[in-house]
């Protein structure tokens, strides 16, 4: 009988890529993978620790994995286990402890676990790790959009963010590894290839200038935004390839230059999620961040230009040590001004052993609270302007699933603006279009910022 694993994911996009490939690897090992429930004879819980709420998830997570079936192997895997590994060494719930750079020796490491191996710590100095981690995949959850991690690591060490201790240095994948999964996914069925890493922004940092941790956009020499721009030229040349959305980005990449050449790609998608975090260039600049508001401005006016509605997302953290209200209104008013189709609000959150957890002027929870719900409010009313712009026009949709919308069957897809989109399934023929581009007419908007026929 084939022993049973079961995966949990936590945390983001990078993290879900790489509990897929592990999955994978289990799979090809010939592990029957099942849902996470009990009866598994492996639980591996990808863990996150970006916050003290996911840093409490993955702790509950892991319990209750074993709550589930005591006698299981329990694998704590990832960013929280790489931070707090001392802690779950201890752990009666946790067999075994294992970092990010060792994910991709998950099949031998569960083997050896129940063959009866004693070793529990597969955790190594992740700051002295150069090589990228051969991870892949052939097939991904979803049917028609695949996430494909491209680089791992960040240098840019802000000052509230745990990423650069936990990830360890830019780290970037081969474009003949890159090209090759892309090619394999199109194969299979695929027709949007969403790029994905930790910094994506600083893909061949490591190529150009290897052994150095210099930083992206400052490193004058590496021009990595020429290096992702290539990859991306090469992945658009991928039969198959229908569509390319670029991940998280650090905004001072989009240079004119960079922007130019990404709109002669007819497979990029107009949607571009740039990392402010404030609108205030006191709070950036306790924050190490590496552009003012005003050079973002700027940014967003050059996307603009070259794109036709472009949908420009962002992340913004409300509480930031030392952040007054005046600051905030700053922020507030800058979040007015440039026009975000999607924003996500973070309120702060202490994580030790960061320059920001030793700042003065802790901001309280209420604080986070009540700046965090006035952003939320204006994301609600900018979703819904910048998806009201698209009624009564026709749109491409990238079709996925069935789903309810509204208590009725629909069909849900996305444009190329990141917009999901409805089409009420009054026929067969209707759920056949999963996997298929189409372009529809879009005749209401709902107070979520979502479209429908």
């Amino acid at each position: 009988m084939r022993r049973k694993a079961a995966f949990h994911n936590l945390g983001c996009k990078v993290n879900a890529y790489e509990t897929e490939a592990m999955a994978e690897a289990l799979k090809s090992g010939g592990y029957e993978i099942v849902p996470f429930a009990p009866g598994a004879d492996v639980y591996v819980i990808n863990t996150c620790t970006v916050t003290n709420i996911a840093d409490r998830k993955s702790r509950q997570m892991l319990h209750k994995a074993k709550e589930m079936n005591p006698a299981a192997v329990v694998a704590a895997v990832g960013c929280y286990a790489q931070d707090a590994k001392a802690k779950l060494d201890v752990d009666p719930a946790v067999d075994l402890v294992i970092g990010n750079s060792e994910k991709s020796k998950i099949l031998d490491i569960i083997n050896r676990c129940l063959d009866g191996n004693d070793t529990a710590d597969y955790v190594d100095a992740i700051e002295g790790v150069r090589e990228y981690e051969d991870l892949h995949l052939s097939r991904t959850e979803g049917r028609t959009r695949a996430f494909m991690k491209i680089q791992d690591g960040c240098n840019q060490f802000c000052s509230y963010c745990m990423i650069p201790y936990v990830r360890g240095r830019v780290r970037s994948r081969k474009e003949e590894d890159i090209l090759a999964e892309a090619e394999r996914l199109a194969e299979a069925g695929y027709r949007e290839i969403v790029l994905t890493g930790i910094h994506i922004s600083s893909y061949g940092l490591d190529f150009d200038a290897p052994g150095l941790n210099q930083q992206t956009p400052d490193a004058k020499e590496a021009k990595t935004n020429v290096r992702l721009l290539n990859l991306i030229r090469s992945l658009a040349n991928v039969d198959g390839v229908k569509r390319i959305r670029l991940g998280s980005l650090e905004p001072g990449i989009m240079t004119g230059e960079f922007v130019e050449g990404i709109a002669e790609i007819p497979q990029i998608c107009p949607q571009f999620h740039l990392s402010m975090q404030s609108g205030s260039d006191r709070t950036l600049g306790r924050m190490k961040r590496k552009y003012d508001t005003a050079s973002f401005a700027g940014i967003v006016g050059i996307i603009r230009q070259h794109f036709d509605h472009p949908a420009i997302t962002t992340d913004i953290i409300t509480g930031f040590p030392g952040e007054d209200e005046s600051e905030f209104a700053e922020t507030k008013a800058f979040v007015e001004t440039i026009g975000f189709a999607k924003t996500h609000i973070f309120k702060y959150s202490v994580r030790e052993g960061t320059a920001a957890a030793a700042m003065k002027d802790q901001n309280t929870e209420a604080v986070k609270k009540k700046r965090s719900q006035v952003l939320i409010d204006l994301d609600h009313k900018a979703r819904y302007e910048y998806a009201s712009w698209y009624l009564d026009k026709e749109v491409e949709v990238l079709f996925e699933e069935e789903r309810t919308y509204r208590g009725h069957a629909a069909m849900e897809g996305h444009t190329r603006e990141a917009l999901t989109v409805y089409l009420p399934i009054r026929s067969e023929e209707d759920r056949d279009l999963s996997g298929k581009i189409v372009n529809i007419h879009i005749k209401s908007v709902d107070d979520e910022g979502n479209l429908s026929v």
